[in-house]
């Protein structure tokens, strides 16, 4: 029995050792986050830790250049990086690139922090929805709460480096990489991928639920890449393709309003002004100008109806081109969301331009004669249908026509050509034409 025990046992740790050992995932996934803060950056990130999460991933890399943006958004990815279960590595990069504003509190939730050689980091004092200073109270207050949360984001680094943390939100001061990794603000300075990977080969990270020993030095990394709609959203919040959005689609817009011949320009008007006001929705900016902005676009479709040869469209360029500067570029608007200015200024005159060759062709058309009535007859060349002895028939501009000669004493046989001197009534009044005279255009007979 006791034989039968042991071979019972001894099958059973066979079948134990010759099973499939579950071993931890190698897999790292590489995050590109860049540009401004936005909800479709937030959604990007979140959408990269769900996917590193459900494929059980060792580790994700958030590579971030970033100028800054909303607080709000900025709380959001803050929130995912720190319910992520799957350890978090923030890496600003590549060279040239920063972690300016809020960027700088989201590098500091990873796990770990880390820098490519010439970035920056910091600048992270709060500014109004608009770009504006804050009030004392209020400016106060944010930055109260901004120092609170970065100092927790930070806790265990160096005092060096809590302090630094307090200076890039108290005072907008930036640090190098080489500055913020010797205060202790970040773990790592890498001058590539593979650099930072080997770097974090056999590093220890600690979580509230567990400590994780990186292998990443035969890690498989995956790259995550941005949706098309997030693509999108993230392109919709640069103030040059907002602003042209805006031109184009309210200069549709009024044109399919002032002249509703279809339904395309309207259609195209209302989708264009749709995506700028989400563009807008997101950027710090004036709506003052805005109001400059549709002035332009009513003083165009005036000088249309109006004609008054271009003076209007000169003073709608004007009010165009005042009202996006204000729109976009008012004093205290961050430099990445300002709009260019040449750009305002060709969009504008490209605008005018367009308007002003309409009104052109509105006043031509006004000047043209009378092409259609009687008056039109007038010099042209008709033949004799019934003989003018003086009064007859005559064909005209592809009509039969009551004449009667000039000379009350001519004869003009059929067939024979004759000049239109004048119409009165429903009779022409006509003269014989020689053959050496005016040829004949079949068009009038």
């Amino acid at each position: 029995m006791r034989g039968i025990r042991i071979a019972i046992l001894s099958l059973g740790l066979l079948l134990v050792a010759a099973s499939p050992r579950e071993t931890p995932s190698q897999k790292i996934l590489w995050l590109d986050a860049e540009g401004a803060v936005t909800p479709a950056m937030s959604t990007y990130v979140q959408r990269g830790i769900r996917l590193a999460e459900g494929q059980d991933a060792m580790l994700i890399v958030l590579q971030l250049n970033t100028p800054g943006g909303d607080i709000g958004t900025m709380q959001d990815i803050v929130e995912a990086m720190r319910a992520s279960t799957v350890p978090i590595v923030v890496y600003v990069a590549p060279q040239g690139a920063m972690a300016g504003s809020a960027g700088t509190v989201i590098t500091l939730a990873g796990d770990l922090a880390a820098m490519a050689p010439d970035t920056a980091i910091g600048a992270a004092s709060p500014v109004g929805p608009q770009g504006e200073d804050l009030g004392t109270t209020e400016e106060a207050k944010t930055k109260s709460i901004l120092k609170a949360l970065a100092r927790s984001l930070a806790s265990g680094r160096s005092a060096t480096a809590l302090n630094l943390i307090d200076s890039t939100i108290d005072e907008a001061k930036a640090a190098s990489a080489s500055e913020a990794l010797q205060a202790g603000m970040i773990d790592i300075v890498a001058g590539s991928r593979q650099d930072l990977l080997e770097q974090l080969n056999g590093r220890t990270i600690r979580s509230a639920t567990k400590t994780v020993i990186l292998q990443t030095s035969s890690a498989q990394v995956e790259e995550v890449p941005a949706n098309l709609l997030e693509e999108m959203l993230q392109v919709l919040t640069d103030p040059n393709i907002v602003f042209i959005l805006l031109a184009v689609g309210a200069g549709a817009l009024l044109i399919e309003i002032s002249h509703p011949a279809g339904w395309v320009a309207g259609f195209a008007g209302v989708v264009f002004l749709a995506l700028a006001f989400y563009g807008l929705g997101v950027l710090s900016v004036n709506w003052f100008g805005l109001i400059f902005v549709l002035l332009a676009f009513v003083l165009f479709i005036v000088d249309i109806k109006a004609a008054t040869h271009g003076a209007l469209t000169a003073a709608g360029l004007a009010s165009f081109i005042a009202g996006s500067l204000i729109l976009f570029n008012s004093p205290g608007t961050p430099t990445f969301q300002r709009v260019s200015v040449p750009l305002v200024v060709v969009t504008g005159v490209a605008i005018a331009a367009t308007f002003l060759g309409i009104v052109t062709l509105v006043v031509r058309a006004h000047r043209r004669p009378t092409t259609m009535g009687r008056e039109t007859l007038v010099g042209r060349v008709g033949r004799v249908m019934v003989e003018l002895a003086p009064q007859g028939m005559v064909q005209a501009g592809g009509e039969l026509w009551s004449a009667i000669a000039a000379a009350p004493s001519e004869h003009i046989g059929v067939g024979e050509k004759v000049e239109i001197l004048g119409v009165k009534g429903l009779r022409l009044t006509v003269r014989k034409l020689s053959d050496a005279g005016k040829e004949t255009n079949p068009a009038d007979e």
